[in-house]
């Protein structure tokens, strides 16, 4: 089939090379020039395991090229995937601009019959706004499908040739069928591909965003619970964990969830659902908590050090908002790390990919480190952000020498309390207690 992707970012420079890579004629289109010229150089803007590679074969093989002309994309394909950015606005609502103007833009290029796939993450109604813009401004009959991704920044890859379910949202039979065999080389494992109408589809994305957070959002309010009664968050996590009602995943208490999708997407369904008139008051509950959940850490470093960290030596492990990403939207990380600068603290952070976005906003008020343990270097406390792998096994010993206080905040309850505390660490975790 021959595809256009109209928006090179996350999503569409990860959707577009796995479709290339399953035989499609695949253009990723995006306005931005330097984008563009360097992905024809091979220079891919985020960090995503094995992107990389796909993206330089399929180029080499000639099934993926990059532009920056909307008329050549719109001529050249039948299939034209919308997946621009819809940024929060300060209400909580999503900024539908860009999805509207390419929308538009698109009508001016029409050569045929084709359709138009709304990959963003877009409120309830707005591919019928689409719908209606094509059909008052076009010359061809489209079909506008919604067609949420499911996308897990550090496995996108994976999670885009092997997804767990693929939404397509369309009253059109015969679309749909179209989508279907696009879709098909994807889940021959038996993975289903579900078919239901639009308003659906795009409340499904939103759905499954918010139930996680929730989720999430949960176990960190019962960890600061246990604090308070003496319980340990980690037993209460593997004894409901083991309910297959519950699951085991997003269970893992921590300072909070962040990234371009969680933070935004439950804001914009606060928001739909007071429009329409019937308020998701757990989800406004859950943001709110969120939001306090990343200062969690923070009282505690105050508390510690008896509200004076003028002048202390403060070591950040992690600035990503998660492992195997340099995406540090909304992470927890940017809130520690601002409020301790205020406080009058020496930041020395080290993070594995992500410091190059963060050097763009602490610039020098931040000591960036080269290794985990250079950061350690006379610093006065360690607070673990991320859970990045190379930081789970600690070398105990060389970290007394390096640091001027052996005291850890471990903020994703990577480590064993009684094993750090045996050791001579003063250990804050999130809902941890000592192991008897």
């Amino acid at each position: 089939m021959k595809i256009s992707i109209i928006g090179s970012g996350y999503v569409g420079l990860v959707q577009g090379a796995c479709f290339a890579d399953t035989g499609n004629s695949v253009i990723c289109m995006d306005i931005d020039k330097k984008k563009i010229h360097n992905l024809k150089r091979g220079i891919i803007p985020i960090y995503e395991q094995g992107l990389e590679e796909i993206v330089k074969r399929n180029v080499k093989d000639g099934r993926l090229v990059f532009s920056t002309d909307l008329k050549f994309a719109v001529e050249k394909s039948q299939i034209i995937f919308l997946c621009l950015p819809t940024p929060q606005l300060e209400d909580g609502s999503a900024d539908l601009t860009h999805v509207m103007e390419v929308s538009k833009g698109i009508t001016d290029y029409l050569n045929e019959a084709k359709i138009v796939v709304s990959k963003s993450t877009v409120p309830v109604g707005t591919v019928e706004k689409i719908s209606q813009l094509f059909e008052k401004r076009g010359k061809y009959n489209v079909q506008v499908v919604s067609n949420p991704e499911f996308l897990k920044e550090g496995t996108a890859l994976q999670d885009s040739l092997k997804p767990d379910r693929i939404i397509i949202g369309t009253s059109d039979k015969k679309t749909a069928e179209v989508m279907a065999e696009l879709y098909e080389p994807f889940v021959r494992t038996g993975n289903p591909i579900i078919v239901m109408d639009e308003k659906s589809a795009e409340l499904t994305k939103y759905a499954a965003n918010s139930f996680l957070a929730t989720k999430i959002t949960f176990m960190n309010d019962l960890a600061n619970l246990c604090e308070k009664v003496g319980a340990d968050i980690e037993w209460i996590r593997k004894g409901i964990g083991s309910d297959p009602r519950i699951g085991k995943s997003f269970l893992f208490a921590g300072i909070g969830y962040g990234g371009s999708c969680f933070p935004k997407d439950v804001k914009a369904l606060v928001k739909t659902s007071g429009m329409h008139g019937h308020p998701l008051r757990i989800l406004e509950m859950v943001d709110r908590i969120n939001e306090d959940q990343k200062r969690v850490t923070l009282t505690k470093l105050k508390t510690h050090f008896a509200g004076k960290l003028k002048g202390k030596t403060i070591a950040i492990w992690g600035i990503a908002y998660k492992p195997q990403t340099d995406d540090i939207r909304d992470a927890p990380s940017l809130v520690i790390i601002s409020s301790v600068l205020k406080e009058g603290a020496i930041v020395k952070a080290h993070d594995p990919v992500a410091m190059p976005n963060a050097k763009k906003i602490f610039g020098t008020q931040v000591q960036f480190s080269k290794s985990a343990y250079a950061a350690l270097k006379d610093a006065d406390a360690l607070v673990v952000v991320t859970e990045w792998n190379e930081f789970r096994k600690l070398d105990l010993v060389s970290m007394k020498l390096l640091m001027k206080t052996p005291v850890i905040f471990d903020g994703r309850n990577i480590y064993d309390p009684k094993e750090l505390q045996d050791a001579g660490f003063t250990y804050y975790g999130i809902g941890r207690k000592s192991k008897e």
